[in-house]
C-alpha cells in the first residue's frame, strides 16, 4: 500500500498520497484535491476516496490544508474556518495568494518525487471548487485539466473587507450567480496572459444545492466556454451549446452529463447536474464530511476524464454512450438559458490593438454593488447551514 504523508510549508501544513509502487525512475501523475469549508486534507481524502482510487491507477495525490492560524500580516491567508479564501482579490492572480502557495507547493512536491509536469490536474469542493477554477486561470501551464464540484467562475466575488467585512457579496453570488459568466471568461482569458491555453475542466453540481446555487456549475462552464474560445482566437461572446446530452440513473440518482467538444471535436469540458444532491461530493464516502454516498462516482468520473485520450471524437463519444442503459427523461435543470448574444453584444472588431481592448469592447458595461456583510459571520452562517445539510 501506499502512503499518505505529512509535510510544511512555510508553515503550511499540506498532505501527499505517494502511491505503493513509486519508482523514482518513473513519471507519476498527480492531482491537488482542495478541501471545502469545514474540512482538512484527512477529512477529504476519506469522503473522496481518492487516496483509494491513486492506489489503484497509481498517482500522486495532493492535499494543501488551508491555514486557520491568524496572521496580521496575511489577512488574505487567513480563514476561522479553513475555507480558501476565492473571494479576495488577492487570491485571484498568479504571483499572489492562495495561488502562489498551491503553485510553490506543487514545486516542492515536484523536488521530492518525479511528477510527470504534463499530467498535473487540480479539482476541489465548494470553496476548493472555486480556488482550483482560480488555477486554471491563474497558473494554466501547470495544469491539464481541473474540477469544480459545487464551486463558482472565476472572478464571481471580489470582496473588499473594508467596505464589505461580512463578505455578503460572496454570499450573494452562492445564491445566485454572477450577472454575466461572460465577463467572467473574458477576466479569466485575461488573466492566463502569455500562459494561455486551451483548459480541460469538468464540473459537478446537486440540483438541490442550497449553499452554491446550481446556476453557479452552469456559469463555471460558461465562463471557460467563452476563456477557451478566445483561446482559441474568437471575437464576441461563445454559443454554449453542448455537443452532446445523456441522461440517465446512476447509483440511486438521475443525473444529466453535458459534453462539450472543441473545434477540433476532441471531449474539453464535461457538466454533471445531479438530481436530489445538495452541497456534497457524489458517490461518496460516509465516513467523511459533505458527501452522498449515492449518485455518479465523482471521484473516479473526474479522474477517468483527466486520464482519458486528447484525441477523442465526436464518433467516439456517441458510441460510448450508445453502450449506456436506456437513458431516463432530460432533467429539467434551473440555470439560467444559453442563448446565441445578438450583434449588440458581439459587435465585430477590426484588429484590436490589444487583448485588453479585444475584451473591453465585446463586452457589456456592467456595475456591481455588494451590500455590506463580518468575514467571521459569514462563514460562520456558511458552516451552519452545512451542518444542518
Amino acid at each position: 500500500m501506499g502512503e499518505f504523508l505529512d509535510f510544511i510549508y512555510q508553515d503550511v501544513k499540506y498532505k501527499v498520497y505517494v502511491p505503493g509502487d513509486y519508482h523514482e525512475a518513473q513519471e507519476y501523475p498527480m492531482l491537488v484535491m482542495l478541501h471545502g469549508c469545514g474540512q482538512n486534507p484527512d477529512d477529504f481524502a476519506i469522503g473522496t476516496n481518492m487516496n483509494t482510487l491513486a492506489e489503484k491507477e497509481k498517482f500522486f495525490v495532493l492535499y494543501p490544508d488551508m491555514n486557520k492560524f491568524f496572521n496580521p500580516t496575511n489577512l488574505a491567508g487567513y480563514n476561522p474556518y479553513g475555507c480558501w479564501n476565492w473571494f479576495l482579490d488577492q487570491n485571484q492572480h498568479r504571483g499572489n495568494g492562495h495561488p502562489k502557495l498551491i503553485f510553490e507547493i506543487i514545486q516542492e512536491v515536484k523536488r521530492k518525487y518525479t511528477i510527470d509536469s504534463n499530467r498535473v490536474y487540480a479539482a476541489g469542493l465548494s470553496a476548493g471548487g472555486s480556488l482550483a477554477c482560480i488555477l486554471g486561470a491563474t497558473y494554466p501551464e501547470v495544469f491539464n485539466g481541473i474540477g469544480i464540484c459545487a464551486g463558482l467562475a472565476y472572478g464571481a466575488a471580489n470582496v473588499f473587507l473594508l467596505t464589505d467585512p461580512m463578505a455578503d457579496g460572496a454570499k450573494q453570488k452562492m445564491e445566485k450567480g454572477v450577472p454575466d459568466p461572460f465577463s467572467c471568461g473574458n477576466r479569466a482569458f485575461i488573466e492566463m496572459g502569455e500562459n494561455r491555453k486551451k483548459m480541460r475542466v469538468i464540473v459537478f453540481h446537486g440540483i438541490s444545492d442550497t449553499i452554491v446555487h446550481p446556476i453557479n456549475g452552469q456559469q463555471v462552464i460558461t465562463q471557460w466556454a467563452q476563456t477557451n474560445f478566445l483561446v482559441d482566437g474568437g471575437i464576441g461572446r461563445v454559443d454554449v451549446t453542448p455537443s452532446l446530452i445523456h441522461s440517465d440513473i446512476m447509483n440511486g440518482k438521475s443525473y444529466t452529463q453535458h459534453v462539450y467538444l472543441d473545434v477540433d471535436d476532441e471531449p474539453l469540458m464535461e457538466l454533471w447536474m445531479v438530481d436530489n444532491m445538495g452541497h456534497t461530493w457524489s458517490g461518496g464516502n460516509p465516513n467523511g464530511s459533505y458527501t452522498d454516498p449515492s449518485g455518479p462516482n465523482a471521484t473516479e468520473i473526474i479522474w477517468n476524464f483527466f486520464n482519458q485520450p486528447q484525441q477523442q471524437t465526436e464518433k467516439r463519444l456517441m458510441n460510448d454512450l450508445a453502450q449506456y442503459p436506456t437513458p431516463a427523461p432530460p432533467l429539467e435543470l434551473i440555470v439560467h438559458p444559453t442563448v446565441q448574444p445578438s450583434t449588440e453584444d458581439a459587435p465585430e472588431l477590426s484588429k484590436p490593438s490589444s487583448v485588453k481592448e479585444t475584451i473591453e469592447a465585446t463586452e457589456k458595461t456592467q456595475h456591481e454593488r455588494t451590500n455590506e456583510s463580518p468575514i467571521k459571520t459569514f462563514f460562520s452562517n456558511l458552516i451552519s447551514k452545512l451542518r444542518k445539510k
